[in-house]
């Protein structure tokens, strides 16, 4: 079970969370849901998306379960650092979709006393590592991988497979472009589109 660390009071230190896993396994509502806690604490707190993210609309984040929070779309991962302005609590989320450059912000946050927490995919459609998360993954202080449930067997789930035809690497869709598989699965698949 994962434990939330808990905000010093004599002097701010920040750290690095990460929360990581295939599509359809809750990474988004995880992310709201220490977002409420935050808010219930009255912790001032910062959501950015990737300004390419529009699937729920511009201005939040929207896990699959309808449930939000207001965000900031941004472009650039240097825009994070310039509108983090005084909140404790800094959230990125779809971080995978972000330049490199993110993981030097996340750092530079944690540093300056502030709770960072990046929500991600962090295996594109092929099942390698997807753009900044496995740099993310090294200098996080605390990881937490959640699995969805595999539609072809009901293993859990640790891949995204694409069954739409797009071959980009970004591509954005739902159900209706992606399953969540199982290691087993997802394999089988691949040599089924690749046969």
């Amino acid at each position: 079970m994962f434990h939330e660390p808990h905000i010093q009071t004599e002097k701010p230190r920040g750290w690095i969370e990460i929360i990581c896993g295939p599509m359809f396994s809750g990474k988004t509502e995880e992310l709201l849901r220490r977002l409420r806690r935050a808010k219930i604490a009255n912790q001032k707190m910062v959501i950015f998306k990737p300004s390419i993210d529009i699937r729920y609309g511009q201005n939040k984040i929207v896990s699959h379960d309808a449930n939000y929070f207001p965000s900031l779309p941004v472009k650039h991962s240097s825009e994070i650092l310039k509108n983090a302005g005084s909140a404790q609590l800094v959230a990125i989320d779809e971080v995978q979709f972000f330049d490199e450059d993110v993981v030097k912000v996340a750092e530079e946050l944690a540093v300056n006393g502030k709770r960072v927490i990046c929500a991600g995919l962090d295996m594109d459609y092929l099942g390698v590592p997807f753009g900044p998360m496995p740099q993310l993954l090294a200098v996080a202080n605390y990881i937490t991988k959640i699995q969805a449930i595999c539609l072809v067997c009901g293993s859990p789930a640790t891949h995204s497979f694409r069954i739409a035809a797009s071959k980009d690497q970004v591509a954005l869709g739902e159900k209706e472009s992606y399953e969540a598989r199982c290691r087993q699965c997802f394999n089988a698949g691949m040599k089924a589109k690749s046969a």
